[in-house]
């Protein structure tokens, strides 16, 4: 339905009673005037507009629209109302239909005026007067226009498609003006009403597509946003049963489109359900399956097109003059061309006969010398078609058309500057099809571009070029080839990738990267997210007698048919990761999946095929997916690195199953990090038993937990095991005190593996360095890295790292940083001097403000030019603690 966002209280002002101005017979000239051009209104609409289902919509929307329901009776307030929404979904139809309402004689006692600006026609006007403005299409209330417009308040004006307005940007509210009698260009007259200098107490009612929103909001004052959402999914089924008749059919073919969610998008558009409708009855009639027409746009509307015409119809020439009009119109950001567009393309009236008669192209009942396309999708499919269609000799010397080649329609710069473009670019990769080549080919006897997948392979060079894609342009180039269904092409794009990060946001996205990824044979790491709402099973409460695996399809409720279909999506998409032998690191982060997505992913990694070595799960809900994850990693083989970070409220199940993991003679775990735990000391008694065994790990991170001096005590106990093997072991920001230094110092005595160490975020504070230095001084600590960033750290306790420095501890890396060590540093400079100090790499405060420190800085360098000083890690710029460990 529509929906009304940010709608401010107005202030009223002052509101004015009406008032009858004109005199007895001007009054009843102006409303026998008004009731003509209601009559207008009424056949402007397109044909079909005025049925059952558009009445539905049309009545949705308009009780949100606050002027057709005033608040004070007798009274009308000057409000500004915008309805947006994609192209064809009843922004005009409605915005007509409000005007046809407000000058309803029978809803208002009084006369009031309604007046219609196009901006399409608006950005093809020259200077001119507002009075003349608006009564260039009724002149006959030419005189009246000063008496009417002296009744601001009774009028409504229409700013219909103000996305379609051709303006410099900032023409709008520059030079404004408050005289409707002064000649300006257009722009400033249009600027100034909705500026409210003109005309202030008028009622304005503004329709665009919600790419001109941003701008609009510059402009207008207290506006009321209505979203015009055009068919919901029940008006959709309605259509599809009332066109098909046959309940089975109209179902069958509302849920294939519905399997395609952007063509189901696409639906919210009557003139789009009005194509998929044909096309697929048309199909069904011929015994023919629809379900691969319904796999992408491409094909449907290909589809479309052919079947409206018989097979070796030879119209190569009227296909070519429609395809040019199309690409010509888009390029100018035009969805209505009038008869110069046609003659400056070198376009007859009598090409487009076939296509007027098919009701591919309309015209205007009015303006006999307009057109417009059923929807804008099928004209921006016809400009695909434009440059897929091989050229003529008269093309390619003719014209001087102001279109773009396909460099640079494919361009980033050109779709910034008119964002229709994109959904061309689209459509060319799926004519790009052969097979959907040779049925253009057959229907209309034309010939298809020989050149075209190598003009389109030449544009997505930039996967050959070395630099990473940003997701935005992967995402689009996933969608393209999709389009295209033509693996062949999919493998020679794809093929430079070796690893991608994708933001699943919807199902659409979810198929573009199954039928792309699977070809990229070179694929070694794959970043993953998935956005809310793409599985539902965890977000909607089921119905509490429908057990969800055991129901058909079709007794389960709307939201539970979507989730299945997303289900069996993702099934398709897992799959990548048990057939792909050279993807080895799986990151899944951010990510809200569903108890069923969780158990096809595990299903996949546990499989033999699967040869992942590296998974990271970050911040995942449900938290049920811990414990599937660490399921589906018992027993595998190839695991060496495995990352579990987030909430977890189960800590006991997942550290068991950790412990069967490490436990697992399989196991060849190397790297363990986990983070965000809140176990006790209590349930972190078992896993480190465990690592008494395993001798595999070498990595241990344990950051963010609740481990506390007591859990510490219990790893340090494991540590001083003869046969344990962990090399580095993180424990950041664990809550550890000084208390537990004095016990890990003697682990870095008794340790010969212990080389890197970590306590960052812990506040260890002086007394707690103290006790590390103790174990430092031992010839027998191995330790080269450690990490003391945030550790509450001050002039004491550098002086007892300086002593442990100059008595030639294996200390290589040193990090301080966060820490106020004040004058300390001067101590430390000292041992950094010294000969026998073996340090390489220190990382401190930033010092960068601080002349004296710097020039003492400087001169360490100098006198040990090996040492690397970073004084660069402070605050939010300060680099992760486990990079200090590589």
């Amino acid at each position: 339905a529509g929906q009304v966002q940010e709608i401010d209280n107005p202030q009223l002002g002052d509101a004015e009673e009406d008032s009858e101005l004109a005199k007895p017979g001007e009054k009843e000239g102006r409303r026998n005037s008004m009731q003509k051009q209601s009559l207008v209104w009424k056949n402007t609409f397109w044909q079909g507009d005025i049925d059952s289902f558009h009445d539905d919509v049309i009545r949705r929307h308009q009780q949100f629209i606050p002027f057709l329901n005033p608040r004070t009776p007798g009274k009308l307030t000057p409000y500004t109302v915008v309805l947006h929404g994609p192209a064809g979904v009843g922004k005009t139809t409605l915005a007509k239909k409000c005007m046809l309402d407000w000058t309803d004689c029978n809803l208002s006692p009084t006369v009031r005026y309604a007046f219609y600006l196009s901006c399409k026609e608006l950005s093809r006007m020259g200077p001119c007067s507002f009075a003349e403005l608006i009564s260039k299409d009724w002149p006959e209330l030419q005189d009246d226009i000063p008496s009417i417009l002296a009744q601001a308040q009774r009028i409504l004006f229409v700013v219909d498609g103000l996305d379609e307005l051709k303006v410099p940007p900032g023409a709008l509210i520059q030079d404004i003006c408050g005289d409707w009698e002064q000649q300006k260009p257009v722009p400033v007259l249009l600027g100034s009403l909705l500026k409210r200098k003109m005309l202030p107490k008028a009622t304005l009612l503004v329709t665009t597509r919600p790419r001109a929103l941003r701008d609009l909001q510059l402009l207008v004052q207290q506006p009321i946003y209505i979203r015009v959402e055009g068919f919901l999914e029940s008006d959709r089924r309605a259509y599809f049963l009332r066109h098909f008749g046959d309940e089975d059919q109209a179902m069958r073919a509302f849920e294939l489109m519905r399997s395609n969610a952007a063509l189901f998008q696409l639906g919210s558009a009557p003139a789009v359900c009005g194509i998929v409708c044909t096309t697929l009855k048309l199909q069904m009639e011929k015994g023919e399956d629809p379900a691969p027409t319904c796999l992408t746009s491409t094909g449907l509307f290909l589809r479309f097109l052919c079947s409206q015409f018989p097979q070796g119809a030879q119209l190569w020439g009227a296909l070519r003059a429609l395809s040019l009009l199309a690409a010509q119109g888009l390029w100018a950001q035009m969805s209505v061309l009038h008869g110069e567009d046609l003659e400056s393309a070198g376009v007859q009236e009598s090409d487009l006969r076939l296509f007027l008669d098919r009701d591919i192209l309309r015209q205007d009942r009015v303006s006999k010398g307009c057109y417009s396309f059923i929807h804008l999708s099928f004209q921006q499919f016809l400009t695909a078609l434009f440059y897929a269609l091989e050229k003529e000799e008269e093309d390619r010397d003719g014209h001087a058309w102001d279109i773009g080649d396909v460099q640079k329609l494919l361009s980033r710069e050109e779709r910034l500057k008119n964002p229709d473009l994109i959904q061309v670019g689209r459509f060319l990769f799926g004519l790009a099809n052969e097979k959907r080549v040779t049925e253009l080919e057959a229907t209309f006897g034309c010939r298809m571009s020989p050149e075209i997948k190598q003009e389109l392979l030449r544009c997505k060079a930039n996967l050959h070029a070395n630099k990473p894609l940003s997701m935005t342009d992967l995402k689009e180039v996933l969608c393209c080839l999709y389009e295209s269904q033509e693996e062949e092409l999919a493998k020679v794009v794809v093929a430079p990738l070796k690893k991608i990060s994708i933001n699943l946001t919807n199902t659409s996205e979810m198929m573009h990267c199954s039928f792309s990824l699977k070809q990229c044979r070179d694929l070694e790491k794959v970043s993953l997210q998935v956005a809310k709402g793409v599985f539902l099973e965890n977000y909607v409460d089921f119905e509490p007698d429908i057990e969800f695996e055991r129901c058909t399809y079709v007794t389960l409720p709307s939201w539970a048919q979507q989730d299945l279909r997303s289900l069996r999506l993702w099934t398709d998409f897992c799959s990548l990761f048990s057939s792909n032998s050279n993807l080895k690191f799986l990151e899944v982060k951010q990510s809200f999946l569903s108890d069923s997505s969780v158990r096809i992913l595990c299903d996949h990694i546990t499989r033999s095929t699967c040869h992942l070595q590296k998974v990271e799960i970050k911040n995942v809900s449900p938290d049920t997916a811990y414990r599937d994850f660490c399921l589906a990693f018992i027993g595998k083989r190839t695991l060496t690195h495995l990352t579990l970070e987030g909430h977890i409220e189960w800590e006991r199940t997942m550290l068991l199953l950790l412990c069967d993991l490490l436990r697992n003679h399989k196991c060849n775990l190397q790297y363990l990090r986990l983070g965000g735990h809140c176990a006790t000391s209590e349930q972190w008694v078992d896993f480190f038993y465990v690592l008494k065994a395993n001798q595999s790990l070498r990595h241990l991170h344990l950051s963010a937990s609740v481990l506390l001096d007591e859990g510490a005590k219990l790893l340090y106990k494991t540590m001083t095991h003869p046969k344990h093997f962990l090399q580095m072991l993180s424990l950041e920001n664990c809550r550890l005190t000084e208390a537990s230094c004095k016990d890990l110092a003697a682990v870095l005595v008794v340790s010969q593996q212990l080389t890197h160490l970590c306590l960052a975020k812990n506040p260890i504070g002086d007394t707690g360095v103290k006790f590390l230095c103790e174990g430092l001084s031992y010839p027998e600590c191995k330790l080269q890295a450690l990490v003391l960033q945030q550790c509450s750290i001050t002039k004491r306790g550098c002086r007892y790292l300086s002593e442990a420095l100059q008595e030639a501890c294996s200390l290589t890396n040193l990090d301080l940083s966060l820490n106020q060590i004040a004058r300390g540093l001067w101590i430390l400079c000292q041992a950094l001097e010294n000969p026998n100090c073996n340090l390489k790499h220190l990382r401190l405060k930033t010092y960068e403000t601080n002349l004296e420190i710097k020039k003492l800085l400087e001169e360490v360098k100098e006198k040990n030019p090996k040492l690397t000083i970073d004084c660069n890690a402070s605050g939010a710029t300060a680099p992760p603690c486990c990079d200090f460990f590589c």
